[in-house]
């Protein structure tokens, strides 16, 4: 890697060009990402690329007319500590606000960088050019606000938006409940089982543990198995299935791990009170995302605790 205090006039051009080059093929991928579920803002990042295309033209133009037709390939990882663009397909999933940010951040950092060197650099013609090109990524992130304002009025934004909040609970929100529902639930039979039929911590927690992950295994399979997304729009399968995989555990793992307690009765002491606070995290996120009321969200949940909970202490005791 070079400093980029080594580069020459003609290197910073070229080094210029290929960045645009980078920012709109990011921008493109963006709107082609976009375009199924959010179509207005997939035609804003469209515009946004042909406004670098138009950048990189004049760059190139001004490239031309200083050092002649060849340009040599000078990218970002080239330089020291130049600024870097991940790649769309390492940031998926794209959401609106995910989007939007990047693209402020993008424009916001390029202008930064060439200011930055700008004044870092004696000679004339160097500092001309960054200045130049620091303007230029200016009057474009004013361009996108622009673009933004035309494309987005309020109505079709706020319209996106709570497509973005429905996608989410679809492919998020329901997978992960649906996960930690089961693992809170499902493992309380086993767990209280055993440390009421045994008397030792370490026999429920071993039970626990092992009802935690064979849940966790278990149901991550059957959500990614069941729908493969593709029509009802739940999201990629094996995305889904590592979200009902990874919650359900954390469910189990909750009131189980109390049981490292030696003593069995703080133990389970402990884990009813874990219970509680899983059950009422539930009833919240049943209340918050899917709509359901408080009172019948809570009442839902508790009655299949308890019923649970008992079933557990009735065959652990018998």
């Amino acid at each position: 890697m070079r400093d980029f205090s080594d580069l020459t006039e003609r290197e910073i051009l070229a080094l210029a060009i290929s960045s645009e080059e980078d920012d709109g093929r990011i921008y493109t991928d963006i709107a082609e990402e976009l375009r199924a579920d959010y179509p207005a803002t997939a035609h804003v990042f469209t515009e946004m690329a042909a406004e670098e295309g138009e950048h990189r033209r004049k760059l190139i133009e001004l490239y031309q007319q200083k050092f002649g037709e060849h340009i040599p390939l000078i990218r970002r990882h080239d330089v020291r500590g130049f600024i870097s663009r991940r790649p769309i397909w390492q940031i998926r999933p794209l959401g609106l606000e995910t989007v939007r940010k990047l693209a402020q951040l993008m424009e916001l950092e390029t202008t930064r960088f060439y200011r930055r060197a700008a004044s870092r650099t004696s000679d004339a013609s160097i500092r001309k050019l960054l200045g130049d090109l620091a303007e230029a990524e200016v009057a474009h992130e004013h361009a996108a606000d622009r673009l933004v304002a035309e494309n987005l009025p309020s109505a079709v934004r706020e319209a996106e938006d709570q497509t973005a909040r429905r996608l989410f609970v679809l492919r998020v929100i329901q997978p992960g409940l649906a996960g930690l529902m089961d693992g809170s639930v499902s493992t309380l039979a086993p767990v209280f089982a055993a440390a009421f039929a045994t008397g030792r911590s370490w026999d429920a927690f071993a039970v626990g543990l092992a009802a935690s992950i064979g849940a966790g295994i278990s149901m991550g399979f059957a959500e990614a198995l069941s729908d493969d997304g593709s029509l009802t729009g739940r999201g990629a399968p094996w995305g889904r299935g590592a979200i009902t995989g990874v919650m359900t555990t954390l469910g189990g793992i909750g009131h189980t791990l109390p049981f490292l307690i030696p003593t069995v009765r703080t133990a389970i002491a402990v884990a009813i009170a874990v219970v509680v606070v899983e059950l009422i995290a539930i009833s919240w996120i049943r209340w918050k995302y899917m709509e359901t009321a408080p009172v019948s969200a809570a009442l839902q949940v508790l009655l299949g605790g308890v019923l649970v909970f008992a079933t557990g202490i009735l065959i652990g005791s018998s």
